[in-house]
Order: structure tokens, then C-alpha cells, then sequence
């Protein structure tokens, strides 16, 4: 886990990446470098809100709010959730990921849905679940963009369950809402796209895809998180740590989750923050779990 944390830490990020990594080093206790990164974020914050710097996404700084949140910036928070409370968005409140395009991406549910949950608008983060679930699931799996993608990418589904265990566990009403059913439903039907090596395609339904190494890790990640927080039942335990492990012999000597759907472009194996980070979270929740 050292190895992964520096690693990491070496790796350029932008808005998003550096939330899902603040997130990471929250869930590893070290507050202090999580304070360091919301900071960064805080200063790079865009006029509008959008913490983390101007780009061409709308939803991605929110990523970055936990822990400017957790840091005590709540100027800079509540910036961020004017922003994304009026932030461009479908004709039914769903939002969508990138200025100017009216696309609706599995992505957004991490990005906002946690965030919102902290900033207390459990209303609003139900309703977003809902309108990702409208635009793009289909049989318990999601699509990765509507219009645009229907491919039902491995990285998407994880995104959708990492975000909606991660807000059920920052506000713990949503527990009695149907969030975590639907959770467990869109977990359930992306394991039966499985590899026998306990990794996935990058695109679950087409083995003819690149085999992938961070999905399984988020699949990981909500299904300890699930069982810690008791929306799963315990046998998911095994089912993450079986997971994690599975991913865990893909990091090489120097720390990196080799084997990702890689940045910058996402299109082949590679490396990511994100996957560094979600190997960092996910192993704390196994640890948590003890």
C-alpha cells in the first residue's frame, strides 16, 4: 500500500483524480495529506464553483468537496454546491457530465452523489441515482454515456456502486432508501461478466475487450463497504477480498496498478490515479473489516 500511495502521489492529476485520491488517503487516516490535496484544490478553484480548476467537465470537482469538506474550506465547499446545484442537466434534473454536450455518463454518480449526500441534499443525490439509472441501465448494468456510448463499461458499473456506497456510508439515512438495492443489483450482474482470473473486461459484455484491473478493485471497494455498513450481507466479504486480491497481483514493483483502463485517454491497459486510489480504498475497507 505504500508502494501504491507513492506512486500515486508521483502520477499528474486533474479535478477528479485528485478528489478520488483525497478520498483515498481519508480512508487510509492520513488526514493530513488529504488536507494538503483539498487545499490544492481549493486554490485552483474555478469562478464558477468547480473546485479543482476550469475544464470542459461540470460535475468533476465535486469529487474534490469530501474533503475540502473534512478540511474546514466550507466557503469554498458551499461554492462548489451552488455550482453543481444549477449546473446544465437534462429536461428531467439529471445531470450532465460535460459543458456544452448533453451527455449523461455513469461517471457523474461518483462525482456528485457522495458529495451531495455530505452536503446534506439526500434528496438530490436519490434523484441523480435515479436519472443515471433512467438514461443507462439496462438489465442491472450501466452503459457508459448516453448518447454516445452504450458500451457497458466495467469502469462505468464501478463508478455507479463505489459512489452510492460511498454516499450511503457519509450520510447514513440513505440506508433506508432503495439506493442500496440498487447497488447490490448492478454488483450482482457485473460478477457474472467475471474472468476466471477474477478480473473483467474493460467492456463487460464483450470478452473480446482488454482485460481491466481496476473495476474489480471498485466492485471491491463497495462490496466491503457494504458489508461494514451492513446493506450486504457478510458472504460479500469474500467476495471483495477475493476481488482486491485479484487486482493486488497486478501492482509491479515501483507501486503501479498495471493492467487499468489507462489515462489520459481511457481507451487501453494502463495506468490511473483512479486505480491507484481505489486499490488504496479498497484495501482500507478490507482492513477495516479486519
Amino acid at each position: 500500500m505504500t508502494r501504491v500511495l507513492d506512486a500515486l502521489l508521483s502520477m499528474q492529476r486533474l479535478s477528479w483524480e485528485q478528489g478520488v485520491a483525497s478520498q483515498a488517503a481519508l480512508d487510509l487516516g492520513r488526514t493530513d495529506l488529504a488536507r494538503l490535496m483539498a487545499e490544492s484544490a481549493v486554490t485552483t478553484q474555478a469562478p464558477d464553483g468547480r473546485l479543482g480548476g476550469a475544464d470542459d467537465n461540470a460535475v468533476n470537482g465535486a469529487a474534490c468537496g469530501e474533503a475540502v469538506v473534512r478540511a474546514g474550506f466550507t466557503d469554498a465547499a458551499a461554492r462548489q454546491l451552488a455550482f453543481l446545484m444549477s449546473a446544465p442537466r437534462a429536461a428531467d434534473g439529471t445531470l450532465f457530465h460535460v459543458l456544452g454536450r448533453a451527455e449523461v455518463w455513469a461517471d457523474t454518480v461518483y462525482m456528485v452523489v457522495p458529495f451531495l449526500a455530505l452536503s446534506g441534499e439526500l434528496d438530490e443525490a436519490v434523484r441523480q441515482v435515479e436519472g443515471h439509472r433512467r438514461h443507462l441501465c439496462h438489465d442491472g448494468v450501466y452503459s457508459a454515456i448516453d448518447p454516445g456510448r452504450p458500451a457497458r463499461w466495467g469502469g462505468g458499473n464501478g463508478w455507479v456502486v463505489a459512489g452510492i456506497a460511498r454516499a450511503v456510508r457519509l450520510a447514513p439515512p440513505l440506508r433506508s432508501t432503495w439506493l442500496p438495492a440498487h447497488a447490490r443489483e448492478v454488483l450482482d450482474a457485473c460478477l457474472a461478466f467475471r474472468r476466471a482470473d477474477g478480473l473483467f473486461p474493460d467492456v463487460l459484455d464483450d470478452p473480446g475487450s482488454f482485460r481491466e484491473t481496476n473495476a474489480a478493485q471498485m466492485f471491491a471497494y463497495a462490496a466491503l463497504t457494504g458489508v461494514a455498513d451492513g446493506w450486504l450481507p457478510s458472504s460479500y466479504a469474500s467476495v471483495g477480498r477475493d476481488l482486491l486480491a485479484a487486482a493486488t497481483r497486478e501492482v509491479d514493483a515501483v507501486g503501479f496498478v498495471r493492467g487499468a483502463c489507462g489515462a489520459p485517454h481511457f481507451d487501453r491497459a494502463g495506468i490511473s490515479v483512479e486505480a491507484q486510489a481505489f486499490h488504496l480504498l479498497a484495501s482500507a475497507a478490507a482492513d477495516a473489516l479486519g
